[in-house]
């Protein structure tokens, strides 16, 4: 082999699964599934029933071209779909506010409105966890899910933390703040974080990482919570600002 021969790796990723049989024993057997890619104009029978119980089950679908399919799969044989399974079972916001109330806390939730970055996902999930939050919700679109990658970057704390996926971060948010949880949204020209009170219930909402929180959801929350800064750019990272708002909620509480 020479020297800068390039090595093809198809190794299929733990986090795929490829094929239109074992897709379709996914969705069937429930099992956690974060997502679904299907060829661009992928008609064939054995899809569109597959998709059909997908799209039952609210499982996200998403029309690409099968040069994505090729290169996510690792060189598997896709046959025009492939999807994304959850390392981790899903939790739901009941199951959070029920764990808080069994520890006789107030509840302790981070809200993730379109964080897309896997790592991203990852650090805020390990920085959750030392920081005592009951759990993180999520939604279905547009956002990372409890990937392998995800489970790598959180150094194992996803194992311990629970993570709600929801079909609406702005309807979610209302039915939080008719349980008492004070909604608190990470976004520029709001109240200095050092001045607020995080000791009661309470949710931290944390944006997108290039559009930052989404209008709508910006108007659900009950404070803006601005970070201060000093350099010449004007944001964080999300995982970032997340850990410093985590913290301080903490000392609060």
């Amino acid at each position: 082999m020479m020297k800068n021969e390039k090595i093809e790796n198809t190794e299929q990723k733990p986090d795929v699964i490829a094929g239109r049989n074992p897709v379709s024993e996914a969705v069937r057997s429930n099992r956690p599934i974060d997502k679904i890619l299907v060829a661009r104009g992928e008609k064939s029978g054995a899809i569109v029933g597959i998709l059909a119980k997908a799209r039952d089950k609210k499982i996200p679908v998403k029309e690409v071209d099968r040069t994505k399919l090729d290169y996510v799969s690792g060189g598997a044989t896709h046959q025009g779909i492939v999807a994304f399974a959850a390392a981790k079972d899903y939790s739901t916001v009941e199951d959070i506010l029920e764990y808080a109330e069994s520890r006789g806390e107030a509840p302790f939730v981070v809200v993730l409105d379109e964080v897309e970055d896997p790592h991203n996902l990852g650090a805020i999930i390990r920085t959750a966890e030392c920081a005592g939050v009951h759990g993180i919700i999520i939604p279905k679109r547009r956002s990372a899910g409890l990937s392998y990658t995800v489970a790598k970057a959180s150094a194992g704390a996803i194992e311990y933390m629970r993570v709600a996926r929801v079909t609406n971060i702005a309807v979610t948010l209302d039915e939080l703040k008719e349980k008492g949880v004070w909604v608190y949204g990470a976004d520029m020209d709001g109240t200095d974080y050092d001045k607020c009170d995080f000791s009661g219930a309470c949710a931290i909402v944390i944006g997108n990482e290039g559009k930052g929180i989404s209008r709508l959801v910006r108007e659900k929350c009950d404070v803006i919570v601005s970070l201060p800064m000093k350099g010449q750019i004007n944001s964080l990272n999300a995982s970032v600002a997340a850990g410093i708002l985590m913290y301080k909620a903490m000392k609060n509480r």
